[in-house]
């Protein structure tokens, strides 16, 4: 699995999930730190990333259909959360490998305790 990491998630996140074995870009490794969703979303598909990100625009399907990608996660992050929480969050999310086999195709909201799977 490959992750495309969002501009509003920590750069931190990339070294998190190649250490957990995955691979991982940042977009701003590649000039898109300030690009619009849709760039975003473009290149992950044209890439086949993953994209993860605490941006929820990305969780509207009728823009963003989970079909047409190889997988959304969108982390619930609140406001009091820093980077350590966020690390934490995603590595839990890491560890759930029955939903990664399955992400494919698939928008994740990635929540502190549950992982919820839409279509």
């Amino acid at each position: 699995m490959r992750f495309f990491i969002d501009a509003d998630l920590p750069y931190s996140l990339e070294r998190l999930i190649v250490a957990s074995g995955y691979a991982a870009l940042h977009v701003r490794d590649v000039g898109l730190g300030g690009a619009r969703d849709e760039i975003i979303a473009e290149f992950a598909k044209s890439e086949r990333f993953a994209i993860l990100t605490g941006d929820f625009d990305f969780a509207d399907i009728r823009n963003y259909p989970p079909a047409d990608y190889y997988g959304i996660a969108v982390l619930v992050l609140t406001p009091k959360m820093v980077s350590a929480d966020i690390h934490a969050l995603v590595r839990s999310f890491l560890n759930r490998h029955e939903i990664l086999k399955v992400l494919e195709g698939k928008l994740a909201i990635v929540e502190s305790g549950r992982v919820r799977l839409r279509s």
